[in-house]
């Protein structure tokens, strides 16, 4: 940088006068002292499962609110789970943007039933759309259950109900899993299998 002697003197005359401020106590390092609060210090942490895949990556989710009664708290961060065995922290971009979806108001956070030869969504209460899923079960199960099957000309009971597929969530745990599995096959589903193989 080139500067002439009269630029010289004005610069050191300039950190001259800010040195004696200084000196006197007007001093700008009280006003930037104060630090600015983390965003995560007042949330609540959970772990949870990265919904996307089968690969079933940990997410730690940062929630904000008070915990009072009937108050919703909002996700205000969601970041890999270092201490999970599957990722160790990393998160591909679908599960970084786990915050995204979340958040879209596009997300769809109610059941909706397309009735046949109509084009529109129609919305349902939850207990409308489980006793409609457990009614066309019913009826799919009583119409197409085989009970049994003619081998070396016995009759075998085989119980199968092989109009009807089940898929289970590769995010659950192996409780749920288990479970899951017991009610399919207490039921006759053949077609059963898990997000994990998809």
């Amino acid at each position: 940088m080139d500067m002439n002697r009269r630029q010289f003197f004005r610069v050191s005359g300039a950190g001259l006068a800010a040195s004696s401020l200084v000196a006197l106590g007007f001093s700008p390092t009280a006003a930037l002292a104060e630090t600015r609060s983390f965003k995560l210090a007042r949330t609540t942490e959970t772990r949870s499962t990265c919904p996307y895949c089968s690969v079933s990556c940990g997410l730690v989710i940062y929630t904000l609110g008070d915990k009072a009664k009937n108050v919703k708290s909002s996700i205000v961060h969601i970041e890999g789970d270092p201490d999970h065995p599957v990722n160790r922290g990393t998160l591909c971009p679908k599960g970084a943007g786990v915050m995204d979806m979340i958040q879209s108001p596009n997300r769809v956070t109610f059941p909706q039933v397309r009735e046949p030869g109509t084009n529109e969504w129609k919305r349902l209460s939850w207990d409308e759309a489980l006793t409609r899923v457990a009614k066309h079960m019913k009826a799919d199960r009583d119409a197409n259950l085989v009970k049994t099957v003619e081998k070396d000309g016995q009759q075998i009971t085989v119980n199968r109900w092989n109009t009807t597929g089940f898929l289970i969530s590769s995010a659950s745990s192996n409780e749920s899993g288990y479970l899951s599995v017991k009610v399919a096959r207490g039921l006759g589903i053949v077609g059963l299998d898990t997000q994990a193989r998809i």
